[in-house]
């Protein structure tokens, strides 16, 4: 079936509008630590985040959009109706748990609405069932790892520094936070960008746009930069969940966090492992609360926070697939 270039590119331009609900949604990611230790005011904390954002393709390969481009499902199966309903299936999960103050996992979302595409499609064998174990078990072991880091990270430091006047570790931490944050504002803008640059190039490659499979340089700048807008209008209601309801931080905490975090999304990244940031920093901010102590963590908020996480790759496959079956019956002679 033959598709006008009008229909292509509205679709890129509705990835990258998801692109840039992604830096919006997940602006908490790298913002709220750094925010709620008032080491940074909140407009130049987003500053700050957006410019690491927009760089972060200079420092890593692009293992994780060849991930999502042909990990997922089959690229025998896709088309850009399959493309579209994904986007959509994503975007409206964002905007729910946006408008909920929840912060669930784009990446997983995306996941999701390709998955319920797919499966809207061709049914379960459209499915790449290697990549859906490895998405599982980095719902898993990501915020697990971001946790243990965190831990680990705090332990050494008050073993370190159990000495040292409480004024200058303040002094120290402040100092550090600032390349904490643009480390894992780095990690975020390159693991998250790739999601949108590897649907980008599927879409291009399954419509005979591209020869083989690869990613153009306009389409990584492109996503890079749109994050990094993204980021820089912040969602402010997750902003307040992740930086203030799941603990409380001090500047040597808001270090720990997200070092652990960025460490995290790094190995990922250099796997090819779409993992949630999300998921990532929640893990490593519970870590540095439970090294206080294990009563620190508000494990009320991070219930909900969970239940979020459980829901979201079903619910963006059940809109998804809702999605692609509306599409056949308007778009398609």
């Amino acid at each position: 079936m033959e598709y006008s270039v009008v229909l292509i590119f509205s679709i890129v331009g509705m990835a990258l509008l998801f692109d840039f609900l992604n830096g919006f949604h997940d602006a908490a990611n790298s913002i709220a630590t750094i925010v709620s230790t008032r080491v940074l005011r909140p407009h130049w904390a987003v500053i700050w985040a957006a410019f690491f954002n927009c760089i972060a393709f200079l420092f890593f390969g692009l293992h994780v959009a060849n991930t999502i481009g042909t990990g997922i499902i089959d690229p025998v199966f896709i088309d850009p109706l399959v493309v579209l309903s994904a986007l959509l299936g994503a975007i409206f999960w964002n905007i729910v748990t946006w408008f909920f103050g929840l912060p669930s996992s784009s990446s997983h979302a995306l996941i999701g609405g390709l998955g319920g595409a797919g499966i809207a499609k061709a049914g379960f064998v459209s499915l790449k069932i290697s990549g859906f174990v490895k998405i599982g078990l980095s719902i898993v072991l990501s915020p697990i790892l971001g946790f243990v880091l965190a831990l680990l990270l705090m332990t050494a430091i008050s073993l370190c520094l159990y000495r040292a006047v409480p004024m200058k570790i303040d002094r120290w931490a402040r100092r550090a936070q600032l390349v904490s944050a643009s480390l894992y504002s780095l990690g975020h803008g390159v693991n998250d960008a790739q999601k949108t640059m590897g649907i980008i190039a599927v879409l291009l490659f399954s419509t005979g746009h591209i020869s083989h499979f690869y990613v153009p340089l306009w389409v990584v700048l492109s996503c890079q930069f749109t994050m990094g807008l993204g980021t820089l209008f912040g969602g402010w209601r997750i902003v307040r969940t992740m930086g203030m309801k799941i603990t409380k931080l001090k500047p040597i905490g808001g270090f720990c966090a997200e070092t652990g975090g960025a460490l995290t999304l790094f190995l990922a990244t250099a796997l090819g492992i779409p993992v949630s940031t999300t998921h990532t920093i929640t893990g490593a901010i519970m870590g540095v609360g439970a090294f206080t102590k294990f009563s620190a963590v508000r494990w009320g908020v991070a219930e909900r926070i969970v239940w979020a996480w459980i829901l979201t790759i079903p619910a963006a496959g059940l809109v998804s697939g809702a999605t692609w079956s509306l599409c056949q019956y308007f778009l398609v002679p």
